[in-house]
């Protein structure tokens, strides 16, 4: 065999491998890679070290481990300190806080040792509340349209609420802000946009035909935002989810009824 019939045979085999890993991410979060999430740097902390008052704000490409590994926690500390469950979404502009503890609550600053195997697991975060939090949003609906699915809390895949209608339909702002994310790389969500209202709301938008707005660009309540598809979606519909303090709620307790 040729020397380079051997090197085109290894790179098949590294690629197969990359994909490979990719696929047994399933619904991880950005799949770009960033500057933070190199491993060699960084390695996968033993103990979480927790950082009283001090927080991280997401930035696009960023994922949950390469963050925990940068700040010296483990992901599953980190997880549980935000409140996060499987499989740890999270996304642009959204903070995390480096320290447990609720808000008000004060920090301990003795090192945070990680569960060991064989220990009980780390308490699954609450559920999320059936009444709305206070807010001074005043949301509207993103697109017309039949609701065909419903926020289930606790389910991966049910953050939010599906509203079907037809393909280039607008969807548009459910509220006033500025846009955190537009792109393809979160799996599952197609083409998505995603809108930063205030320090703790955040406003999702997947599965849209084409992308109307950029990250950075600032955007009014009822503004077309998109156009309504099927990407990564098996009907025309937009999947439109609330983020508290990155965490997911049920739209239809903001939205007024129809």
């Amino acid at each position: 065999m040729s020397v380079d019939r051997m090197s085109k045979g290894a790179r098949a085999g590294a690629l197969l491998l990359v994909v490979s890993a990719l696929s047994a991410c399933g619904t991880a979060t950005v799949v770009r890679p960033s500057g933070s999430g190199g491993t060699t740097a960084h390695p996968t902390p033993q103990r979480s070290v927790a950082k009283p008052g001090q927080t991280a704000v997401i930035r696009r490409g960023d994922t949950l481990y390469a963050l925990a590994r940068i700040h010296n926690i483990t992901p599953r500390d980190l997880a549980a300190w935000n409140g996060l469950s499987e499989p740890y979404t999270i996304y642009p502009g959204q903070t995390l806080r480096l320290y447990p503890g609720g808000s008000g609550s004060r920090a301990p600053t003795t090192v945070v040792t990680a569960p060991r195997p064989g220990t009980a697991p780390t308490p699954a975060p609450a559920p999320a509340p059936t009444t709305a939090i206070r807010s001074n949003i005043s949301w509207r609906w993103p697109a017309d349209g039949a609701i065909v699915g419903k926020f289930v809390a606790g389910e991966a895949t049910k953050q939010g609420v599906d509203i079907a209608g037809s393909s280039g339909q607008p969807v548009r702002a459910t509220a006033g802000g500025v846009v955190v994310y537009s792109g393809a790389g979160l799996v599952g969500f197609g083409e998505l946009i995603i809108i930063k209202h205030s320090d703790q709301w955040l406003s999702a938008y997947g599965h849209n035909r084409k992308r109307l707005v950029n990250e950075g660009q600032s955007v009014k309540a009822g503004e077309q935002i998109a156009e309504m598809g099927r990407t990564g979606a098996p009907r025309d519909m937009l999947h439109f989810e609330i983020r508290y303090n990155g965490k997911p709620v049920d739209p239809l307790l903001y939205l007024p009824p129809k």
